[in-house]
C-alpha cells in the first residue's frame, strides 16, 4: 500500500507542537481588539490600594525625629499606599542614588516648613509637599526646556492664571512663598476638579488637565479603565506620578531602606520682612550677615541687581537674622538704598530696548508703505477706445498721462489716431488716479521737508489755496522718516480731488511742511502744510 510519508512527517509536526503548547506555562499576553499590546500591562500587577486613615502604623517616624518637620509631613499623608512594578522601579532609582537624597534634603530644608504650612492651609495630602522632588529637586531657580520655571516649575500662562507677577525685574515663579502658594492653590483646584483622584490630579498637574482629559475619554470609548495607571499617557506622566510616590515612600519608611533623615526641626526656617521700597540685594546680604549666593536661594524671585521699584517690597531670610537685618537697615540712608549709578544704568537699558522696538514698529510701517507704493507703480496696463474727435493730447490728459508715454506704449500709432483704435495705456495710468505725496528725511536731519503732490485731471496750476478750501478738499499726509539713518522712506497717502471745473487740466502744486520732532516718540509729524 502506498503512504504519503510528507503528509505523515507533516502530521507529527503538527501533533508536537500542539503538545508543546499545551504543556506551556508561561501565558501569553492579551491583545486588543485593535492587535495593540494593552497600555502599561503588567502580568499580576494591578496597583494595591490601601485607603488609610491618618497614620494608620504603616508610616513610621522613629523616636529620633520626633518634633521634626518629617513627623509633621508623616502626619499629613493621604494618599493611597500604592505598589506596583512602575511605583518599585522608581524607588530602587532612588535607593540607588543615596548621595541624591542626602542632597535633596539639604536643599529642602529652608523651605519645608513654609511649604508644610500651605499644604495644611490647603487641606492637600501631605506628600504633595514632596512634589519639589520630582519637579526641580528643589533648586528654587531651576528653569526647563519647556520654560517652566522656579521650585514648583510654573509655566508662564499657568503662573499669570494664579497670581504669579512676572516682568524683567521679578519673576514670581521662581519666590518661594508666592510659587508655594500658588501651586498648593492649584493642586486645591486640580484635586477637586477630579474629585479626589489626586494620580490624575498630579498627572494634569504635569501634563495637562485637558490631555489627561482626552486620554481618559478614549479609554471609556474603548470600554477600557480611566483611572491613571490604565491611561495612554507620555513617558514623562507615566513616571511622574510613581515618582512622587516613590521618594514619598522612602521617607515614611526611612530606617527600613537604610536612609538617613537630616534633623530638621519643626519651627518655622524663614521670616518675611517688610523693606517697603526698593532696595540694593547686594546690600539686603551684607545686612542680614549672609553670603550673597545663600542670600539669592531665599530670594530667587529677583532678575536685577535690586528688587523691582513697583515691588513686591519684601524679603525672606533665616528668623534668627531678622532683628538685626532690620535695625541694620533702620540705620541705612535712604539714599544709599540702592545704587543710583544702577539704576540710571538700568534705566537707560530700558528706554533703549523700548525705542528698539518702537524703531522696529516704525521701519515695519515705512517696507508696507513702500511696498504699496511698489505695487501701486507696477500697475497692469489698461486699454482705452478711441473715440470720435479725440487726440492723443485729449486722451493723455483723460488718463493722468502724457502724449509721450502713450506714443512709447504704443510704437506702431502716430500723432493722429482714428476712432475705434484701440491705445495701450502706460503701466501706472489711471483714470481719476489719486494724488501721491512724497515725503523724505533730510540728510542734514533739518526739520523741514518737501511734500511734492503729483497732478490730476482735478487740479490746476491757477487754482488758489481759497479755492482749495471752498471746494472742501481733504488732505491726510503721513510722513516716515528714520532718526538714526539718512536713507530715504517713502510714504504715500491719497489727497481726494474736488471735481470742481475749475481744476480740469492738471499740473504741479509744491506745498512745504514744517515737521516738528518729538523727543518722547519716534517718527516725525507733520505741524503744518
Amino acid at each position: 500500500m502506498y503512504v504519503n510519508s510528507n503528509r505523515s512527517i507533516k502530521f507529527l509536526l503538527i501533533s508536537m507542537s500542539l503538545i508543546v503548547a499545551g504543556c506551556a506555562e508561561t501565558p501569553i499576553a492579551p491583545i486588543s481588539y485593535n492587535d495593540k499590546s494593552p497600555i502599561n500591562f503588567t502580568q499580576n500587577k494591578k496597583p494595591e490600594y490601601i485607603i488609610p486613615k491618618s497614620n494608620d502604623g504603616r508610616l513610621k517616624t522613629a523616636q529620633a525625629h520626633k518634633n521634626t518637620v518629617w513627623e509633621r509631613l508623616l502626619s499629613l499623608y493621604s494618599l493611597p499606599d500604592i505598589n506596583n512594578e512602575r511605583v518599585e522601579r522608581q524607588l530602587n532609582w532612588y535607593l540607588d542614588h543615596p548621595a541624591y537624597i542626602a542632597r535633596i534634603q539639604q536643599r529642602a530644608e529652608p523651605y519645608l516648613h513654609l511649604i508644610l504650612d500651605e499644604i495644611e492651609a490647603n487641606k492637600i495630602p501631605g506628600e504633595l509637599a514632596l512634589l519639589p522632588v520630582v519637579e526641580s529637586a528643589f533648586i528654587p531657580d531651576a528653569y526647563s526646556k519647556a520654560d517652566a520655571s522656579g521650585l514648583w516649575q510654573f509655566i508662564p500662562d499657568t503662573g499669570k492664571l494664579y497670581g504669579l507677577q512676572q516682568d524683567s525685574w521679578y519673576d514670581g515663579r521662581r519666590d518661594i512663598l508666592d510659587s508655594t502658594q500658588a501651586a498648593t492653590a492649584f493642586l486645591k483646584d486640580l484635586g477637586e476638579t477630579f474629585n479626589g483622584d489626586w494620580c490624575l490630579a498630579l498627572a494634569s498637574y504635569n501634563w495637562g488637565k485637558g490631555n489627561v482629559w482626552k486620554a481618559m475619554e478614549k479609554n471609556e470609548n474603548q470600554s477600557l479603565a480611566t483611572d491613571y495607571w490604565s491611561l495612554d499617557v507620555p513617558r514623562e506622566t507615566a513616571d511622574y506620578v510613581p515618582r512622587l510616590i516613590a521618594i514619598a515612600k522612602l521617607f515614611a519608611n526611612a530606617e527600613d531602606y537604610n536612609i538617613h533623615l537630616n534633623d530638621i526641626p519643626n519651627k518655622p526656617y524663614l521670616e518675611v520682612v517688610d523693606i517697603e521700597s526698593p532696595l540694593d540685594l547686594q546690600k539686603a546680604a551684607q545686612l542680614a550677615s549672609m553670603p550673597l549666593d545663600k542670600f539669592m536661594k531665599l530670594n530667587p524671585g529677583f532678575s536685577r541687581a535690586s528688587t523691582a521699584p513697583q515691588g513686591p517690597h519684601r524679603l525672606l531670610m533665616p528668623v534668627e537674622k531678622v532683628a538685626s537685618f532690620k535695625s541694620s537697615l533702620a540705620q541705612l540712608p535712604f539714599e544709599e538704598r540702592v545704587d543710583q549709578t544702577q539704576i540710571i544704568k538700568e534705566q537707560e537699558e530700558r528706554e533703549e530696548r523700548l525705542a528698539r522696538v518702537e524703531q522696529q514698529k516704525e521701519d515695519r510701517a515705512g517696507r508696507i508703505v513702500a511696498q504699496t507704493r511698489q505695487k501701486e507703480s507696477q500697475g497692469i496696463p489698461s486699454k482705452y477706445k478711441v473715440k470720435s474727435g479725440e487726440t492723443l493730447t485729449a486722451i493723455a490728459a483723460r488718463n493722468n498721462t502724457t502724449v509721450q508715454a502713450l506714443l512709447k506704449a504704443n510704437p506702431s500709432t502716430g500723432k493722429e489716431v482714428r476712432s475705434g483704435v484701440v491705445l495701450k495705456m502706460p503701466a501706472g495710468s489711471k483714470k481719476d488716479a489719486p494724488i501721491q505725496w512724497t515725503a523724505k528725511a533730510s540728510k542734514n536731519k533739518a526739520d523741514n521737508v518737501k511734500v511734492a503732490m503729483a497732478s490730476t485731471k482735478n487740479a490746476s496750476l491757477g487754482s488758489s489755496k481759497k479755492s482749495l478750501e471752498n471746494n472742501k478738499t481733504s488732505s491726510k499726509v503721513t510722513v516716515v522718516s528714520n532718526k538714526k539713518s539718512t536713507s530715504k522712506t517713502v510714504a504715500t497717502n491719497s489727497l481726494a480731488a474736488s471735481k470742481s471745473q475749475n481744476y480740469r487740466k492738471a499740473n504741479l502744486v509744491v506745498a512745504k511742511a514744517d515737521v516738528t520732532k518729538n523727543s518722547r516718540t519716534t517718527g516725525k509729524k507733520l505741524k503744518k502744510v
